[in-house]
């Protein structure tokens, strides 16, 4: 790894600094982050999910004091008062705080970028809305996919100066797969049921409970990992008996980059799905960025069966299952006139903000939004626009009061 007073002169030459790193703030690799912030602060952390958010509470050393958007006016308050250094967030949750002028963007010295690659595009594109406003902060970006990070660094942290080894081999290609590791996705926090889980379903002779700094017997007959391990560290892992992942929903995504993961849970209910629906669900599920939703659906994992859950989840789908009614076309969608425009200086990533984190809409429920000089136009799933309405109203969006009304 790249010393970090490399680092730190990169930093004095305002280069940007790319950090390579699995997707955890416990991880050795991360350390590297806080003496480059030095006195640099306040400091934003923008992570994927409110969970990766709280993650970082145990990551964050004294006596810099930390707090995760868990409320918009508690966040804040402190950011307003100044009782906070560090801020951990979704990239909608920071456009909320901007839209409340809660959040100054001259003000912030450092923003970390927390696993770009795993942010889903409603995500992304509130990023992107973000960025420009933190002209003044030192970008520090944790990746374990550079790669695919080409287009996203290139426009907002050009030439980094990079911090670690690349996941590429010799001929400059993506790493081969470690081998099979079993997973169970477990919700944040929750890691003595998720071992417990993994126990009663092995049933091992012997096994090893590994978390960082935990010694790799010469063999074990099961190894469940509560910490989430680098390559180098599977490697060692497997060597030593049969490895089962405890995954948040957020490190998904990179732990099938590094080995060919196979459920806990087997393939139970596996034959219940026609052959074409299986298909395309299978190749859903390849095409990843589904962190969001395992969010969602991860405490019900703690109470039934992931085959369950998937089961239940493909008949709330079907149209005319009994009493259900058909699932809502995503393509039908309500247009909603918000009085707050160009001229109030509100941006799209404004109103989204206040749509998910005050209204409580989710990525799936906003369309298009048409942010034109005295209004906007913003398009909504037709099932959540009299909320829309109703809860938009009178919340303030750049200073500005909204007033929402249906376009007719």
């Amino acid at each position: 790894m790249t010393a970090p007073v490399d680092a730190a002169a990169a930093l004095e030459r305002g280069r940007p600094i790319l950090i390579v790193s699995p997707p955890t703030p416990q991880a050795s690799e991360c350390s590297a982050v806080w003496p480059l912030v030095a006195g640099n602060t306040p400091v934003l952390i923008v992570t994927d999910s409110p969970a990766a958010a709280r993650a970082w509470s145990g990551a964050v050393p004294q006596p810099l004091r930390f707090q995760a958007v868990t409320g918009l006016d508690r966040a804040a308050r402190l950011l307003a008062t100044g009782a906070v250094d560090v801020v951990a967030g979704t990239p909608a949750d920071f456009g909320a705080l901007s839209a409340k002028s809660a959040l100054k963007g001259d003000t912030i010295r450092t923003v970390v970028l927390a696993w770009p690659e795993s942010l889903g595009a409603g995500e992304r594109a509130a990023l992107e809305g973000l960025l420009p406003e933190l002209p003044e902060a030192q970008r520090i970006v944790l990746s374990w996919n550079p790669v695919a990070l080409d287009a996203f660094l290139e426009a907002h942290a050009r030439r980094p100066h990079i911090v670690g080894d690349l996941p590429l081999g010799e001929n400059a290609r993506p790493l081969p797969l470690v081998g099979e590791v079993r997973y169970l996705v477990t919700g944040n926090g929750n890691q003595d049921a998720g071992i417990a889980m993994a126990l009663d379903a092995l049933d091992p002779a012997t096994h090893l409970v590994w978390r960082r700094g935990t010694a790799v017997p010469d063999s074990a007959g099961a190894i469940i990992c509560a910490d989430l391990p680098s390559r180098s560290e599977l490697v060692a892992l497997a060597a030593a008996g049969p490895v089962t992942l405890l995954l948040r929903p957020e490190q998904v995504a990179y732990a099938r980059s590094i080995a060919t993961l196979r459920s806990l849970s087997g393939a139970s209910g596996a034959g219940t799905a026609p052959g074409q629906a299986r298909a395309a669900i299978a190749q859903r599920i390849d095409q990843g960025d589904l962190a969001a939703e395992l969010a969602l659906l991860a405490p019900l994992f703690e109470r039934y069966d992931a085959a369950e859950v998937a089961a239940a989840v493909y008949a709330l789908r079907q149209p005319g299952a009994g009493s259900r009614e058909p699932s809502t076309p995503l393509a039908t969608r309500t247009r909603i006139h918000v009085n707050v425009g160009k001229k109030d200086r509100a941006a799209a990533k404004d109103i989204v903000g206040a749509l998910i984190r005050e209204v409580g809409l989710s990525k799936d429920d906003i369309g298009r939004i048409d942010v034109k000089e005295m209004h906007s136009m913003v398009e909504v799933a037709g099932a959540v626009a009299e909320r829309t309405v109703a809860r938009l109203s009178g919340l303030m969006i750049r200073g500005r009061r909204v007033s929402a009304r249906l376009d007719r």
